[in-house]
């Protein structure tokens, strides 16, 4: 989908607003891609993050697809709105094991008061990639409240 930002500096704030996220940087996420309407979130695979059989665990692969579905909506959002979560639902599709994880949020659809969007997780080991998550989420735009907190 052909999606127009409504705040010129869209990728800045977004950066901003994910550097901030003390969560994303606890679990060593990094944000790799930022376009109108399209999020990437990048995380390495840790032994730290692991549920008992070995893989990543599910709360974290939520959480990168929280985040990447979150900040797509962000990108299409006016410069005095900010975003938050209101619902998603996430299909867990395979084992979350590899090199890396990457959440890939898309916007479905733009909206002046809730957008929908859809986030899909990928475990990669070397050039091969599986999808691990499928996410379906909800976001409110919160206009006339900062993205920072004061």
């Amino acid at each position: 989908m052909d999606h127009q930002p409504r705040n010129p500096d869209f990728e800045a704030r977004v950066r901003g607003s994910f550097a901030r996220q003390n969560a994303m940087g606890l679990i060593g996420a990094r944000m790799t891609r930022v376009e109108p309407g399209r999020v990437e979130i990048e995380l390495p695979v840790r032994e730290d993050l692991g549920q008992q059989h070995g893989f990543v665990h599910g709360g974290i692969v939520g959480m990168i697809a929280d985040s990447a579905g979150g900040y797509a909506a962000f990108t299409l959002m006016p410069a005095d709105a900010s975003v938050l979560t209101v619902e998603y639902k996430v299909n867990m599709l395979a084992p979350a094991e590899g090199e890396w994880l990457i959440a890939r949020g898309e916007v479905l659809k733009p909206g002046r008061t809730l957008s929908v969007v859809r986030a899909d997780v990928w475990a990669r080991r070397g050039d091969r990639e599986t999808r691990v998550a499928a996410m379906q989420q909800t976001l409110m735009v919160m206009h006339g409240t900062p993205d920072e907190r004061i």
